[in-house]
């Protein structure tokens, strides 16, 4: 039940994947808001910082889901899924797991760029490292907001995917990450 089995992901697994999808958008949508934000508004400063706890959480949990995959097995795919649809399956995977990593680096090297730590909620504070390049935080900043925009369209595509399986092929693909 807390396992994957070969016909369907387990409960860790399924928490794992929508509650990353959750953040994910939570921090997309907060990221969109927050830089349109004028200097005067209230939220200026606290969105930043509330964008950058979320994003500590997500880099937690990220490595956590990357663990458990690790030692899980994955549920056979579909008998229908054609070899290309498989390996494109697999390679849009590792794509997601490269980005949220990319992501997560460049949201860390943005406020970092001036020895400044990120506080995680006002529990503890994520230590700053020196500066590693020039312009650190403008090349960090418009990395942060092209990766940001990839992983929402791979995420389209993933959600398409998934929608097309269920409602075009009428496999259990989506139901499978459904815990069902």
């Amino acid at each position: 039940m807390l396992r994957n089995s070969l016909a369907r992901y387990g409960l860790v697994s399924v928490f794992l994947h929508w509650t990353t999808a959750l953040l994910i958008i939570a921090l997309f949508v907060l990221g969109l808001w927050m830089v349109s934000l004028d200097y005067y508004h209230d939220w200026y400063h606290r969105a930043p910082a509330l964008h950058k706890s979320i994003g500590l959480l997500l880099a937690a949990l990220w490595l956590v889901r990357l663990c458990w995959r690790c030692v899980d097995c994955l549920p056979a795919a579909e008998a229908n899924m054609l070899v290309w649809e498989r390996r494109l399956a697999l390679w849009m995977h590792r794509l997601f797991y490269l980005l949220v990593f990319a992501l997560l680096l460049t949201g860390y090297l943005i406020p970092t760029a001036e020895n400044a730590g990120i506080d995680f909620f006002g529990l503890f504070e994520v230590p700053a490292i020196w500066p590693i390049f020039e312009q650190q935080a403008d090349v960090a900043g418009w990395l942060h907001w092209a990766l940001a925009w990839l992983l929402m369209f791979c995420a389209l595509l993933h959600t398409t995917a998934a929608l097309r399986h269920h409602f075009y092929h009428r496999d259990r693909t989506l139901l499978k990450m459904l815990g069902r």
